[in-house]
């Protein structure tokens, strides 16, 4: 039933392949962010996205079933594999909204923390492509999941400001509405970033 061998860095690359399909879920919203006319065909993209982001997860969990050594603890892969399944998903959802809502062109705020959605997950592969030696890059892991709680802090100052904007200047309450739920959906997103990275920390303070 288990594979009894040496431990072995599959688990890290199949980690930044899923981090990757994140990284790409942030492209697709941006892209949204800055051209409306495009909502539809990228949620088409994103569904794909989140199929392949699925099979790398399932990928992850099938070898998890099968392997007795691990790197690291079983715990913390499966945790970490299914985050970042999850941050696809959140980036999904986010899209299907837009569409759903017709939101149309997007607002100054909701275009800024998509900004730092990418930033974010540019991080978060940086992260995972240092795990295969937690030991030699400790410094280097832990800057990339500092940096990250810095963005979602920056993240938590606009979406605030944002939505005390949309409550003071817009008269249409259903723009309201239908922004500040946008606008959540993104905050959202960017904290569980961090939840991402509190879990590689966490890694980092296990093994370095």
């Amino acid at each position: 039933m288990f594979e009894f061998k040496k431990k072995d860095n599959e688990y890290f690359d199949l980690f930044v392949a899923s981090a990757k399909y994140f990284y790409q879920g942030a492209l697709l919203l941006d892209e949204v962010m800055l051209d409306y006319s495009k909502a539809v065909d990228k949620v088409k993209e994103a569904v794909e996205i989140e199929h392949s982001a699925d099979r790398v997860n399932d990928q992850i969990i099938d070898k998890l079933n099968r392997t007795f050594i691990t790197p690291i603890d079983r715990e913390d892969i499966y945790s970490i594999a299914n985050g970042l399944d999850d941050g696809v998903d959140y980036l999904e959802g986010t899209l299907q909204c837009i569409v759903m809502y017709k939101a149309g062109r997007a607002r100054t705020g909701a275009v800024t923390l998509t900004k730092l959605l990418l930033e974010c997950t540019q991080e978060i592969i940086k992260a995972l492509s240092l795990l295969t030696d937690i030991r030699k890059n400790q410094e280097a892991i832990l800057a990339c999941t500092g940096k990250i709680c810095q963005i979602e802090s920056e993240g938590d100052r606009v979406f605030r400001h944002e939505v005390a904007y949309l409550f003071e200047k817009e008269e249409n309450p259903v723009e309201i509405i239908k922004w500040k739920d946008i606008l959540e959906k993104l905050e959202d997103t960017l904290d569980h970033c961090e939840k991402i990275s509190d879990m590689l920390r966490g890694v980092v303070m296990k093994y370095a």
